[in-house]
């Protein structure tokens, strides 16, 4: 089953359905009870990998916001048959899908150079240090049971996936979808090589996969706005989650949180709250789609005094390279396709 709940398939025509990957903790969760703030007269769906952590999240919602329309979907994006049958899922319940948000993702066992930490913690580098982790944090990988690399699929492929499966619910005449990537500062050009994608050859597979979704909202845009299905990415900034957490070992975030603190008064990136990080997230909630900048990156931004605000800058990505990746991701797609289609023959 591609779900554990079930509601009503056309229940909730008459409410903009919005439906949030990464769901159930940091700044997916922080997002919903926001979102929610805004409008509470919405559909949120919560789409989520651990449902057990997904319904505890549902029922935090439900104490702030009583009478809210919330529904559970199952979704692991790191698994091409789940992505398939929830996409069928969430085709079966909404007619339309008005707000997309593609926010889960992983990185896999960071390591952390403390050399590097200390060299450019006397240097000029240390704000670029901070704000992009880089030179600071090489990940491990390892392939799925699909045979693709797991942050390529989780962060990137799977959320492809997700939107080309619910083509009929998305976009539809007379009514926009806007779809939205939570990106990173640690999107890095040079991370990301367009004849190794999956990023199996590197050690920066976090960094690639976050460029190659900058890479991919630029193709969505040129294949999709006519449709009206709209993408935009944005960066939350510095935000600390378990994502984040698991990047140095417990004793050095205690020394380093209080510089973060001192650091926010010169570089309002460090965001460092969940709540905060949605800034942008939110903000683009309440925006035209049509009027957006699809070579733009909205960034959430947290001054010294705590006060939230959004800003954005232009992404270090070129059309004809987001072509050729965009043709690329369809290419495995077909791939996947037959190769599932191959494996079902003989089963």
């Amino acid at each position: 089953m591609a779900a554990e709940e079930v509601a009503g398939p056309r229940a909730t025509d008459a409410r903009r359905v919005v439906l949030v990957t990464g769901a159930n903790s940091g700044i997916g969760l922080a997002l919903c009870e926001r979102i929610l703030s805004e409008d509470n007269q919405i559909h949120l769906c919560m789409a989520c990998r651990n449902m057990q952590k997904a319904e505890a999240a549902k029922s935090e919602l439900q104490l702030s916001h009583p009478g809210a329309d919330i529904s559970l979907l199952k979704i692991d994006v790191g698994n091409i048959n789940s992505v398939i049958q929830a996409a069928q899922e969430i085709r079966q319940r909404y007619q339309h899908v008005d707000y997309l948000y593609l926010n889960a993702g992983i990185m896999l066992n960071p390591h952390f150079s403390l050399k590097a930490f200390l060299s450019s913690l006397l240097s000029r580098k240390v704000f670029t240090m901070f704000q992009t982790g880089e030179g600071l944090l090489t990940q491990e990988d390892w392939l799925t049971d699909d045979g693709l690399q797991q942050v390529f699929m989780t962060n990137v492929f799977g959320h492809f996936l997700l939107i080309r499966n619910l083509e009929p619910v998305l976009g539809q005449a007379g009514c926009t979808s806007q779809v939205v990537w939570t990106s990173s500062s640690n999107a890095r050009k040079s991370a990301f090589n367009l004849t190794d994608y999956q990023h199996s050859q590197g050690q920066e597979s976090y960094s690639s996969s976050k460029y190659a979704t900058d890479l991919l909202n630029v193709g969505l845009n040129k294949h999709y706005n006519s449709k009206g299905l709209f993408s935009s990415v944005v960066c939350p900034g510095l935000v600390l989650t378990n994502l984040t957490y698991g990047i140095f070992p417990p004793v050095l975030w205690t020394l380093i949180t209080p510089i973060m603190w001192l650091i926010r008064v010169f570089m309002n990136s460090f965001t460092l709250s969940p709540y905060n990080g949605t800034e942008a997230l939110v903000w683009l909630f309440t925006q035209k789609p049509e009027s957006l900048d699809p070579m733009v990156k909205y960034l959430s931004c947290t001054s010294g005094f705590g006060n939230n605000y959004v800003t954005s800058c232009k992404m270090d990505v070129d059309v004809e390279t987001a072509e050729i990746f965009y043709q690329e991701l369809l290419k495995l797609e077909g791939k996947m396709k037959e190769k599932s289609d191959v494996t079902g023959d003989h089963s």
